[in-house]
C-alpha cells in the first residue's frame, strides 16, 4: 500500500513538472490565447461608428473593444481614432439540389467592409467575407431556421474577432 501511494505521489509530481514546464515554454515563445488581443496604444481609446448603430455586429465590435480594454468613446473626437462599420451582408448561393428541384444546400457568404480612420490621414479600408455551408431540408422548417439564426449569428462573433485581429496588426 505504502508503495502504491509513493507511486501516485511520483507520478503526480511527474506529471506537474511536465504542465510547468509546457507551459513556461509556451509563454515564452509569446502564445496568448485567441481573444485576447493587443492593440496599438494609439488605439486604445476609439469611437465606433455604422451605418446600422444597433446591428448586431457593431455591438459584438464594441463588446469586444470593451473585453480587450479599450476605451469606446460615445462621441467622435478629432484626435481620436474611429472605426467605422460601413456594411456587413449576407448572401447565399445555391450548392446543391433535391431531386424535386428543391434547394438542398447552401452556401453562406457573410461580407463585411470598414474602415479604420486616424486623425489628418485617409481612411485605411478592409473587406473581408467568411463561408459557411447550410443544408436545407423544407421537411424540417423550424429546426433548420434555428440551425441558420444559430449560424449567422457564430459568423458575426467570428467578423467581430477578424475586426479585432485586423486592429492588433495595424502598427503605425
Amino acid at each position: 500500500m505504502y508503495k502504491l501511494s509513493l507511486a501516485i505521489k511520483r507520478l503526480t509530481l511527474r506529471n506537474l513538472a511536465i504542465a510547468l514546464l509546457t507551459t513556461s515554454l509556451l509563454t515564452a515563445c509569446g502564445f496568448q490565447l485567441r481573444g485576447d488581443y493587443l492593440l496599438d496604444d494609439e488605439l486604445q481609446t476609439l469611437y465606433v461608428s455604422s451605418t446600422d448603430v444597433h446591428g448586431e455586429l457593431t455591438r459584438l465590435v464594441k463588446l469586444s473593444l470593451t473585453r480587450n480594454q479599450v476605451n469606446v468613446l460615445k462621441r467622435s473626437e478629432t484626435d481620436i481614432p474611429e472605426l467605422r462599420i460601413i456594411s456587413d451582408k449576407l448572401d447565399r448561393r445555391t450548392l446543391s439540389l433535391f431531386s424535386n428541384g428543391q434547394v438542398a444546400e447552401y452556401e453562406l457568404i457573410y461580407s463585411v467592409h470598414y474602415q479604420v480612420r486616424f486623425s489628418g490621414e485617409d481612411a485605411k479600408d478592409f473587406r473581408f467575407e467568411l463561408y459557411r455551408d447550410y443544408q436545407d431540408d423544407p421537411n424540417l422548417a423550424l429546426a433548420k431556421s434555428r440551425e441558420l439564426s444559430l449560424l449567422l449569428s457564430e459568423m458575426r462573433t467570428s467578423g467581430a474577432d477578424k475586426i479585432l485581429r485586423d486592429l492588433a496588426r495595424i502598427q503605425r
